[in-house]
Order: C-alpha cells, then structure tokens, then sequence
C-alpha cells in the first residue's frame, strides 16, 4: 500500500486501519515521507475526519513512534494540564508551580504558539537563558528534584506528532478535532500520568468556536485517556475575549509572575486555581475540591508557589532575577503606544482572533515553521467586554518593534473593538465540567 493510496482512501472518506496509522508514522518520523504527502492527508482528515478508532489508533501510532518519560520511580501522584489554546493564555505558567508547591509532580510538556494563539514555550524562552529543550533524562530528573519541569516536545517524545504538529500549523489543518486529539494526548500519555487536566477553549478566539465542537473535543481526549488508564478531566473555559490584560510572550511572564504573587487580573486568578482544584483533587492528596482549592490558595499567599517558580527557572537556567525584576531582565518592546476609544458606550466585543493574529504580524508568533519570534512584541488589553468607556479613554497598549508594526496594530485594533450602546451578555469563565461520567455544567462559575 502506497502512501499516494491512503490518502486516496481518506480523502473519499475511508478509514486507514491501526497497522496503516502505525507504519505511516514511524515512516515520516524517520523522514522517509515527505511533508507534502502527510499534509495533503491532513487536509484530507481535515474535510472527511476520522472516526473514534482511527483517532485511537492515530494517537497509539504517534505514541509509539519514540520513547516515554521514565517517571514511575516517583512516590508522589503525577499530574499534567494542558490548554487546546487561546489568546492571552499563560495559565500554564503559575499553574504549575502552584500544584508542584503541593506536592504533585507535574512534568509539564507544553507547545509553541499555533496559529493565532501563543505558546506556553515561547513564553517561556522570552526569559532570558531558559531552556525548554531538556533530554527526557534530564527532565526526569528535574521532576524527582523539584516536582516540577516545564518542557517542549522532546526528539525523544511522539517524534511523529512533533512534525505532524508543526506542519498543521503551516497548512491551516489546525482545527481538526481527531488531529487536536490524538496530538495533545499521543504527548500527555508519553509523561507517564496518573492524571490530566484539559482547558478546553471555547467561543471566537478558539479553535473550537462551537461549544459542540468544543464537547466533542473534550470528549475525544478524556475517551483516550481513560483507555490508556489515565484519570482525566476537562474543564470548558471561555475564549471570547482575551484572557487577562498581557498578550505576547514576555508580558505574559509578567503577570504570570503577578498572579504567583497573588494579584494579577481576576480571570487569570480564577482559572488558575479551578485548574491547581482538578489536579490537586486527580492527584489523591487532598479530601476533595474544597481542601484541593484552599491548599492551593495557602501556596500563594506563602509565597511557596512563587518561590517554587524561581527553583524552575534557575534549574532551567534561567535568569532568575526574573522573579523579584521582571521589567529589567525580560526584553522590552521599542515603540509602546496608547490605543485610545473613538467614542462613548459600552465594549461589547474584544476580538481574541484578531488580536492573536495581530501579535503574530508584529512578530510574536509564526506565519512559517521556521519563524524567528520576537519575544517583546504584543498588547495590553485594559479594556474588558461589557465596560463603559469615554472616548479618548485607553483601550490597549501597544508594544511593537517598528513604525510600520505599531501602525497595523493599531488597525487591527480598530478591528477587534466594538463600542456600542448596549452591554453583551455575560458569558461564564468556567461553563461546563466534563469526565467519562458526563457533562456538568457550572453556573456558579465566574464571569469573564
């Protein structure tokens, strides 16, 4: 069977069998099938989809295709999150040290910025020396040490899905939900967990703009995780408007470091600490959510979680100063330029997509695998939907390298805010909780 006839079969809605899954991956993670065939299949997925065990298969193929992170020798529970992604999104960041603080391992793996939304790594790597590429020995290491190692895709791990996902970008096959699936977890099953936690977006600046879609997706993981006997959980979160004020990668290590100091805006707080409950509670350590939440709140009013945080960095050699002097150690952008409103009203919308293509224009994110990203470039968005504003007031901060940068982001701007007469309805932060027993929704969440 050539590769030519799979992608035949999957592009008139056939299904490729396990072995097809299994010998396909292990041939382009060695290189011997070339990009353009693989991404033609993609796009083939992409139209067709795959079903639930084309999906299970997918993800085992890519599994499979490298090695595991060896972290069984640990007496401690071993827990992961991770976010399908959006704008504005550095959960991730305090969330781990946070748990880690706790007395959960979490060996968290994170990806790079993905069309229009930011990566975990790219922020990461904006604090100068900070090494997200660690040997799996390396990383184990750290987490038998600290409890806590925050990592890219090693060559090591899912090797496959670690080309698989970069090419998805570059094609405009990101938004899959079998492709989403089996690459998020064909990584968090290569951890070695005995738990995991997904932030699964949902409304504009998703990838899963549908909340069905976004179900759907949630779903397609846990099914996944629970068959390779891995507890997991998802929460849907909200992706309407930018999470928090920093979009970018070096002003989203700046609040991160506010919220590990207890402040920071109230959205990123409270998704935070939803998630550090889930995984405290998956990872057996505490009686139940309410125990699970104040644990996790006494690891920031310490400070442990914060000091944790400075452990990471250090041992991922990166500059700590960070901690106590962000502005001074992490790089800053040229040109900073207030956006201001036009008029009197409300802001009923504050366009996620925009603003995330938008950074990636002024060089903070990737048009091209290849792309160099400039860690300074982004927004500070002051403004919130449902906000009463007077003309000339600040809506955003402009942080951009050149003139011409700073002049289309204010354009793109004028794009992603809408001032009108009337408030928008109030979406919740935190809108459903979703495990292999059901879907549950939160009203007594927050609002966003």
């Amino acid at each position: 069977m050539t590769v030519v006839e799979l992608i035949e079969r999957k592009r008139d809605g056939g299904a490729l069998t396990p072995q097809e899954w299994r010998e396909l991956m292990t041939a382009y993670a060695a290189g011997d099938v070339p990009d353009y065939q693989i991404a033609a299949l993609a796009m083939a997925v992409y139209f067709r989809g795959m079903d639930d065990g084309e999906t299970e298969a997918l993800t085992t193929a890519m599994l499979e295709s490298g090695r595991m992170l060896e972290l069984g020798q640990l007496k401690v529970p071993r827990v992961d999150k991770h976010s399908t992604g959006g704008v504005g999104d550095k959960v991730s960041i305090p969330l781990a040290p946070i748990v880690a603080a706790c007395g959960v391992a979490v060996p968290m793996m994170s990806g790079r910025g993905l069309g229009h939304t930011g990566g975990t790594l790219d922020k990461l790597e904006s604090i100068p020396g900070f090494r997200t590429r660690l040997t799996l020995e390396e990383a184990a290491k750290q987490v038998e040490r600290h409890n806590c190692v925050l990592i890219g895709q090693t060559a090591e791990i899912a090797p496959a899905d670690r080309r698989f996902y970069s090419l998805r970008d570059a094609t405009a096959t990101v938004e899959a939900i079998p492709l989403i699936a089996a690459s998020i977890m064909s990584k968090k099953l290569a951890e070695g967990l005995t738990g995991l936690v997904l932030d699964v977006k949902t409304g504009a600046g998703a990838f899963m703009t549908r909340f069905e879609d976004s179900v759907k997706l949630a779903q397609t993981m846990i099914a996944l995780g629970e068959r390779r006997g891995c507890p997991t959980v998802a929460l849907l979160t909200d992706m309407d408007a930018p999470l928090g004020i920093a979009c970018g990668n070096a002003v989203e290590i700046i609040e991160s470091i506010e919220v590990l100091k207890g402040r920071g805006p109230a959205d990123v707080r409270e998704i935070t600490l939803a998630f550090a409950t889930e995984m405290l509670v998956l990872g057996g350590t505490v009686p139940g959510p309410a125990a699970a939440r104040a644990r996790a709140e006494q690891a920031l009013e310490s400070g442990a979680a914060l000091e944790k945080f400075r452990t990471i960095v250090a041992a991922q050699g990166g500059d700590a100063g960070v901690i106590d002097d962000p502005a001074s150690v992490l790089p800053k952008a040229p040109i900073e330029s207030v956006y201001r409103a036009e008029s009197d009203g409300v802001v009923q919308r504050v366009e996620p997509r925009i603003i995330g293509r938008a950074i990636t224009a002024l060089g903070g994110g990737r048009t091209k695998v290849e792309d160099t990203v400039d860690p300074a470039v982004g927004f500070l968005v002051h403004a919130r939907p449902g906000q009463q504003v007077r003309k000339g007031e600040p809506l955003a901060t402009i942080l951009a390298r050149d003139d011409s940068g700073e002049m289309a982001a204010r354009a793109a701007l004028g794009r992603a805010f809408t001032i009108g007469q009337t408030a928008p309805a109030a979406r919740p932060l935190i809108s459903h909780r979703i495990t292999k027993e059901g879907v549950e929704e939160l009203p007594g969440a927050g609002a966003s």
